[in-house]
């Protein structure tokens, strides 16, 4: 096919050409055209070849375009992605009635719709594959996303993007259209008029699912008879990344007759996208249980009878986990949420379960302390879930540094299949196995390891080799048994497994993997010694100042981008749906009051004292136990050059441990708290707190931090944040340490402005990104009357006038700093500064004026409590704590797609001339829409209830018997529905959705899916 360029207006062609009609495709053009009045949507028509005016039109590239992966918006232009360079792999099944041949992508290029700019761009393009200028090209990209300044005229806006989609890691499937994205005994067990449709794929391992999901969506939309020429067109790539290999061999025949027998060996594999990124930017699980460098590996083995396939998965240790600060060859890791991992954990856990069955992890981690560490963890938690599975779950813990220090690599290649839990596991899972003329199955794997180290990539391959070969000899030994010896075999499994390792290597690590000269000869040699010592310091380099940028490109081709808009393609029908739904937002969600504790205390470098926190933390008689606990600190350390150099962790653990003591040794206390994070930048600190039953609701905790000392070089003044997602609503909490002094008012309002900035937390969320934010800081604003007055109006209370001189309310006021946020009133002693020990201000020397510097300000849907300060006396400083009421939003997915149905289902049907806008405002769903009950957890299951004992649910057979139609599919006559040609379908449904039906008790409790990334509309 070729892509052509239209002006008057703007228009992009996409045209089958005479290569494509010689291999019998239907002569069609997929034609895309920008909206004027949104550059984010697109008009997209299918349409005859013979209909489409090229006379005018350029052809924009001489290269045959293989089909294009998407849409995607980037600084305001819309570009149209295209695969223009591709070589075939090989075809993974042969002998098979359809061929499923694979391509590599080689070169990917974006064609601009909305503006004109971007239309010679070819020597950039061409700069861009050039690997010598790639890094470079990635610096200025990460220049422009961190500091927001508009790019040089000749770079072109999507290179980033070029340069990974054409790094030669992506393939898809050639014709005859295939699912790439899934293993082969998922694509055996659909139905065969399935078997080509490209809308059926595993969203796991599709890279383009982001930008290509409009024109899938367009497709849907389609006629059948569209939309089966447009899949024969192949417009539509979708693309995995990972990596896909074959090789074809003559493989010795029994000695009936003496004929070689043809054999196919290819490994697929399919790195996942939901928590996609770089080697030290990337680590652990997100709170949906996505892991980092999740991979899904698949052996396939074909001849003319059978044909095997044999799955194993890696990914990162599934707790919540990062590595901050520059890295070098001593990887310091931290547990960032080691008492809520625990719901994550189960989720992952439960994906691999439900899709792959009984799980066996093999946990490669050394003895070293940070490893060491991990695995204390992951035994720790995987022992809690196997409450929940029981023997479907199981780990071994396997020193592979050690065993390779002790006996070499061959010692681990004759052992690791040995241990018991392996080999028994190896054994019970056994492999897949289908008939090749027939594509029935004979056997299906049953279970799967998942293996991992800490970067899940070399010791990872190593070991996955080793149970790759270890099924193959399965099946041999069942079958061909003289293939067990076959030299030319066992050479191209080593082959593909070390070229394996080395491209997922190079995506997450970038460069190659080591011990791929074992993997490669079954051998260590010199050569291979030299070559893993110069991948470990080109690593170093490329993992700690190139992989930013790389980051930033990774999330804005997955949408992962805060300020991302996703390309629409114009509808008006689902854009008025859409509309309509955001509109009645309250329809299918429910708000759930919140309580939040904050506080902040400057403890000038001390240790906690025998002195109790209690008076701080629950400072009034049965005063409520919040759902959340935020607490800021400042001057954690000693502000001196040692500590702003290299912070003491040791002191901000000790204050963690003191608070969680105040906790747990409460009085009446009816619930129990985990820390779930805490950030510190030298002698400015958070923590974050929470009731342990609300760990699986709150989601997406992150922790930034933003230097301002010495122009942002320095950490002894700045700004340390978290935010989370509290069910489906946004926080963001900061602690910061402003510049001190009684005149530098202005350089306190630079700091604030310089942490609001440059304050950013993954996929572009800054702090404008959250609906509720609160600061509870140091603010060193001070009050501007002299010393004897402001001392004097403390003690007799005249707190008014002391806020009129108040140096923050009056940055507020001229909009100088913290414009738009609230305080509570000031109806409290200014908290500093004091002799320590005593209730009396500053006496030394220096004699500093008391003023307000610990403050609480707040933005979003708050109601303050209480507004006030502990009288504490282990530091110079008061603290000062606030409780907050809120609400935070919780939306009913069911219900909302049930909504949108109804929604979409009443526009199809509208008349000529009826207001579509009032129509859709007068839906309501059927009141007897029943609404999902609420996540059972370990100790409380909906199903099993004082009124249903034991799960029992009975059948009320009134209920069935209300209506008296003739006919049980007729709509009641006052059904709101009758009016639509569809209503007895929706009113089926609803109606169902009221049903009680016997529901039998599972043990294991669901944990909540994955959120959709798409609303459904």
């Amino acid at each position: 096919m070729h892509l052509y360029l239209g002006h008057n207006p703007r228009t992009l062609y996409l045209v089958t050409g005479s290569h494509d009609e010689r291999k019998g495709r239907p002569q069609r053009a997929l034609v895309f055209r920008a909206v004027e009045a949104n550059p984010a949507q697109v008009i997209v028509e299918f349409l005859p070849k013979d209909e489409v005016n090229l006379t005018s039109a350029v052809r924009l590239t001489s290269r045959v375009i293989k089909g294009c992966l998407g849409l995607i918006s980037v600084e305001n232009d819309t570009f149209l992605a295209v695969v223009s360079s591709a070589t075939e792999v090989g075809n993974t099944r042969p002998f098979d009635s359809q061929p499923e041949s694979v391509a590599k992508i080689h070169e990917v290029l974006f064609y601009c719709l909305t503006s004109h700019s971007w239309d010679d761009f070819s020597a950039s393009q061409d700069t861009l594959l050039n690997p010598e200028n790639a890094d470079a090209l990635m610096t200025r990209e990460q220049q422009h996303y961190s500091q927001s300044t508009t790019p040089p005229v000749f770079e072109h806006p999507c290179m980033p993007l070029t340069k990974i989609l054409s790094s030669g890691s992506f393939y898809y499937a050639l014709d005859p259209a295939w699912d790439l994205s899934s293993r082969l005994p998922v694509r055996l067990a659909r139905d065969r008029s399935n078997a080509h449709d490209i809308g059926i794929f595993d969203e796991r391992f599709v890279w383009n699912e982001y930008i290509v999901r409009s024109l899938l969506n367009f497709r849907e939309r389609l006629d059948p008879l569209e939309r089966e020429e447009l899949d024969k067109c192949q417009f539509i790539i979708l693309a995995i990344q990972g990596y896909v290999g074959v090789f074809t061999m003559a493989l010795p025949a029994p000695p009936v007759n003496g004929a070689p027998i043809i054999a196919t060996l290819s490994l697929i594999s399919r790195l996942g996208w939901r928590r996609a990124g770089t080697r030290f930017n990337t680590r652990g699980v997100d709170d949906d249980g996505n892991t980092a460098n999740f991979v899904e590996t698949e052996t396939i083995l074909t001849t003319d009878q059978h044909c095997v396939s044999y799955t194993q998965v890696r990914g990162s240790v599934p707790l919540f986990w990062e590595q901050q600060g520059l890295q070098t060859f001593g990887q310091r890791i931290q547990i960032t949420r080691p008492h809520a991992s625990q719901p994550a954990f189960e989720r992952h856990f439960a994906h691999l379960m439900e899709e792959y069955g009984a799980t066996h992890a093999i946990n490669l981690l050394g003895s070293k302390e940070n490893e060491a560490i991990l695995t204390s963890a992951y035994a720790k938690h995987l022992q809690i879930a196997r409450g929940i599975w029981g023997d479907e779950l199981s780990i071994t813990h396997y020193d592979f540094h050690n065993a390779v220090r002790i006996g070499g690599h061959d010692s681990v290649m004759r052992d690791v299949c040995r241990l018991e839990g392996v080999n028994n596991n190896m054994e019970r899972y056994g492999f897949t196995m289908c008939d090749v003329s027939t594509d029935s199955l004979i056997t299906e794997q049953k279970g799967v390891f998942r293996t991992n180290c800490l970067d899940c990539l070399d010791r990872t391959n190593f070991v996955q080799d080793i149970f790759s070969r270890k099924a193959l000899e399965q099946y041999l030994s069942l079958v061909h048994r003289e293939w067990l010896q076959a030299g030319a075999l066992w050479m191209h499994h080593r082959e593909l497994w070390a070229e394996n390792g080395d491209a997922l290597s190079r995506i997450y690590a970038g460069t190659g993997a080591l011990n791929t000269s074992v993997t490669r000869t079954g051998k260590r040699t010199l050569a291979g010694v030299l070559s893993d010592a110069t991948k470990s310091v080109s690593r170093a380099y490329i993992n700690n100042f190139q992989d930013k940028g790389k980051q930033i490109a990774i999330d804005m081709f997955l949408g992962n981008m805060n300020n991302q808009r996703q390309v629409s393609i114009f509808d008006p029908i689902h854009d008025s749906v859409g509309k309509a739904l955001q509109q009645r937002l309250s329809e299918y969600s429910t708000t759930q009051s919140c309580s939040i504790f904050t506080g902040t205390w400057n403890v000038n470098g001390r240790l906690p004292s025998s002195e109790s926190l209690l008076p701080w933390l629950f400072p009034r008689d049965n005063f409520i136990e919040p759902d959340l606990f935020i607490l800021g600190f400042q001057e954690i350390v000693q502000l001196t050059a040692q500590q702003i150099v290299q912070p003491d962790p040791e002191k901000k653990r000790i204050w963690e441990q003191k608070v969680m003591e105040t906790l747990e040794r409460r009085p009446q206390r009816t619930c129990d708290y985990v820390l779930l994070r805490s950030e510190q930048l030298v002698g400015t600190a958070i923590f974050v707190i929470v009731r342990s039953d609300l760990t699986a609701v709150i989601r997406n905790v992150e922790g930034a931090a933003r230097k301002t000392g010495l122009r942002g070089m320095s950490g002894n003044k700045g700004g340390v944040g978290v935010r989370l997602d509290y069910h489906d609503t946004s926080f963001c909490f900061l602690t910061a340490h402003l510049a001190a002094g009684h005149s530098n008012i202005e350089e306190r309002n630079a700091d604030f402005h310089t942490i609001v900035k440059g304050l950013h937390f993954q996929k572009g969320k800054t702090l404008s990104s959250h609906e509720n934010i609160i600061w509870l800081a140091d603010t060193n604003y001070r009050i501007d009357l002299d010393n004897e007055n402001v001392r004097a109006r403390s003690e007799a209370d005249d707190f008014d006038s002391l806020v009129a001189a108040d140096q923050l309310r009056q940055a507020i006021d001229n909009g100088d700093a913290f414009a738009g946020y609230e305080e509570g009133p000031m109806l409290f002693r200014p908290t500093y500064k004091y002799d320590l020990g005593t209730d009396n201000y500053d006496t030394s020397e220096k004699m500093r004026i008391p003023a307000w510097t610990d403050r609480i300000l707040f933005k979003g849907r708050f109601d303050l409590a209480v507004y006030s300060r502990a009288e504490l006396k282990g530091s110079d400083h008061r603290p000062v704590f606030a409780l907050f009421r809120s609400e935070v939003r919780i939306i009913d997915v069911a219900k909302r797609a049930a909504l949108s149905r109804l929604l979409l289902e009443n526009t199809l049907s509208a008349t000529p001339g009826e207001k579509l806008d009032e129509k859709l405002a007068s839906l309501v769903l059927p009141d007897d829409y029943s609404e999902l009950p609420p996540p059972s957890t370990d100790d409380d299951a909906w199903w099993n209830k004082p009124e249903h004992p034991k799960g029992i649910f009975p059948i009320s057979v009134a209920h069935l018997l209300e209506s008296n139609a003739a006919n049980p599919f007729d709509s009641p006559e006052e059904s709101p529905f009758s009016s639509s040609p569809s209503s007895s379908d929706e009113e089926l449904y609803s109606h169902a959705m009221g049903l009680q039906s016997p529901i039998t008790p599972v043990r294991k409790p669901p944990p909540p899916p994955p959120r959709s990334r798409h609303t459904d509309v």
